[in-house]
């Protein structure tokens, strides 16, 4: 079954413009490309998003902007995580006022709290919102892991509704599926991933490359979740060049450059990302002639 927010949740890039302001019309017609082309829901200020480089006022307007060019298409999902309990509650009450569906809360990156300390990190966040909250698990880019009896026991808080699971652990994942309450989503945080983390139980995936095939990476969670897992495995099979090739460096240095390839330009990343090199855009080029994209 899907989850409650769809299957296909993109993790959408925040447009610059090349003095690196924000791109607001541009994120809207960002927004809108994608919810043409089989996103369900657009997650605004993720990693991918360069949420790290955005003011709160910027993360204010952008919530507004894909909120507004979302409205009667897909749901919009505010990234409002940060190492620091207050600031991330703040950025809720943003969230709230830009008529956000859920929130994205990423583990507190840099001050590596115990696992007692991520417990009471977001049930302070969850009480904080009426939102649903989804939380982040990406210990390759936080240096902190929320361990699988942790997010078991937060599971259990109302509002606390799913995980985005960016461990590469399908041990961990398949144990989730499992001992969560029936209503927690798991989705997978991880292009790679998603096929095989929907065979133990994902409802879908939030994606990077479905800025450019989401309508195929679509096919294969629906296939997936209606029990096909050969066809799903195709797709799977013939997309992994592009999965590979949009982490040829920091996400989201690749995938701005694809977007710059295809013709839909989002601008540089700000500082200290920095863009593509001409031999990554190569192996991007090739990725996504591999897969037909070009």
């Amino acid at each position: 079954m899907p989850g409650r927010f769809g299957t296909l949740l993109t993790a959408m890039v925040s447009p610059f413009r090349d003095d690196y302001s924000l791109d607001l019309e541009g994120a809207q017609e960002l927004a809108h490309h994608l919810f043409s082309t089989g996103t369900d829901a657009i997650v605004v200020a993720g990693s991918t998003g360069e949420a790290a480089t955005l003011s709160h006022e910027e993360k204010g307007e952008l919530f507004r902007a894909v909120v507004e060019a979302g409205e009667g298409r897909g749901r919009v999902i505010a990234g409002t995580g940060t190492y620091n309990t207050a600031e991330t509650i703040e950025l809720n009450g943003l969230a709230e006022k830009a008529g956000c569906d859920a929130v994205l809360v990423v583990t507190p990156y840099y001050s590596r709290p115990p696992q007692r300390g991520l417990v009471a990190h977001f049930t302070k966040v969850a009480e904080s919102t009426p939102l649903p909250v989804i939380l982040y698990n990406i210990p390759s880019r936080t240096a902190c892991l929320i361990e699988t009896d942790t997010l078991l026991r937060l599971a259990e808080i109302e509002n606390v509704v799913a995980v985005k699971d960016s461990t590469g652990d399908f041990q961990s994942i398949s144990r989730i599926v499992q001992e969560s309450p029936p209503d927690f989503d798991l989705y997978s945080g991880d292009d790679w991933a998603a096929f095989p983390s929907a065979m133990l139980g994902a409802v879908g995936v939030v994606s990077v490359a479905s800025h450019l095939v989401g309508d195929r990476i679509k096919e294969m969670l629906e296939l997936a979740l209606a029990g096909d897992a050969q066809g799903a495995k195709k797709i799977h099979e013939d997309l992994l060049p592009i999965f590979k090739g949009l982490f040829v460096t920091s996400n989201p240095i690749p995938v701005k450059a694809a977007l710059e390839i295809v013709g839909r330009p989002a601008g540089p990343p700000r500082l200290p990302l920095v863009p593509a090199t001409p031999e990554e855009r190569q192996v991007i080029e090739q990725a996504m002639r591999d897969v037909g994209v070009l």
